[in-house]
């Protein structure tokens, strides 16, 4: 255990530190209440042990997710110019710090540091950048929490394709994912893949538009007359092509652009204190 996380007691009074707490607990939530006092009461010296390797890996368990949380804070105050106004005063401003709390009260730590790097950068655009409304980062606040890696790589796999689009059949393939069968489980789930983003307004497929942006209706396609069924369209269908919308454009740009470091940082030094000094990516 580090220093910096909470002692428990010693071991002889663990057990009836935790009984009281939970009987505490008992009275203070009505609908646990019943569980808390029977569980209570069930608890015996000998369980000592046992009850103490439980606690100690919950308070590691939150100690290693407050430091990732301020590992992250850190992260996005290296890449902010503080000394700008605008940015200090969006930094204060209600808004923002309404954006923080939402963050760090839904994430109870990352599934991976890909997502935890997304969480950083749009936190780090949204104190330095207006591109989007507050309303809309909050929407990329909860597609981190909604979409899976997976998810987040077929959106990269789109936005690199550009204007001109990707059917599913180029994304699977640029996903490096082997063929496999029509009935399999990877087809069913890549099918609810992009049904999620295209439903969660993310990517949408391929439209031309006019000179004002207004999408041009298809001509439809018509099917002669004897042609028997239209055929079933294949999980990784090569004809209709997608790309990011609007909204996923903006996301790419909030949670997939890195800010350059402002300030170089040490987390730690030898003496426990955080070190900073100016990164020379600054300039």
């Amino acid at each position: 255990m580090s220093k910096d996380e909470p002692k428990l007691p010693a071991e002889g009074k663990t057990p009836k530190v935790i009984r009281a707490a939970m009987q505490v607990a008992g009275g203070l939530v009505p609908f646990a209440g019943g569980f808390f006092s029977a569980a209570a009461g069930a608890w015996s010296e000998q369980e000592q042990e046992r009850v103490n390797n439980f606690f100690q890996q919950w308070v590691k368990m939150l100690a290693d997710e407050l430091r990732e949380k301020e590992k992250t804070i850190l992260e996005i105050l290296a890449r902010l110019d503080i000394h700008d106004e605008k940015i200090a005063d969006r930094i204060e401003s209600k808004e923002f710090q309404s954006l923080l709390k939402k963050t760090f009260r839904e994430w109870s730590g990352a599934e991976s540091e890909d997502k935890r790097t997304y969480i950083r950068n749009i936190l780090a655009n949204a104190a330095a950048s207006t591109m989007a409304s507050d309303d809309v980062v909050k929407l990329f606040i909860d597609w981190l929490r909604m979409y899976s890696e997976l998810h987040f790589k077929v959106i990269a796999v789109v936005y690199k394709r550009g204007t001109s689009g990707i059917t599913r059949g180029g994304m699977w393939n640029d996903l490096g994912k082997q063929s496999v069968a029509e009935n399999s489980a990877d087809a069913d789930l890549f099918k609810l893949l992009i049904r999620d983003l295209s439903t969660g307004g993310v990517i949408r497929q391929h439209r031309e538009v006019d000179y004002y942006g207004n999408f041009v209706p298809k001509t439809p396609d018509r099917r002669p007359k004897g042609s028997g069924p239209k055929p079933i369209t294949s999980a990784f269908d090569d004809e209709e092509s997608y790309e990011l919308t609007e909204l996923g454009k903006q996301f790419v740009h909030y949670a997939m652009t890195d800010l350059p470091l402002k300030i170089g940082f040490t987390p730690e030094n030898e003496t426990g204190k955080t070190e900073t000094k100016k990164a020379s990516a600054a300039g």
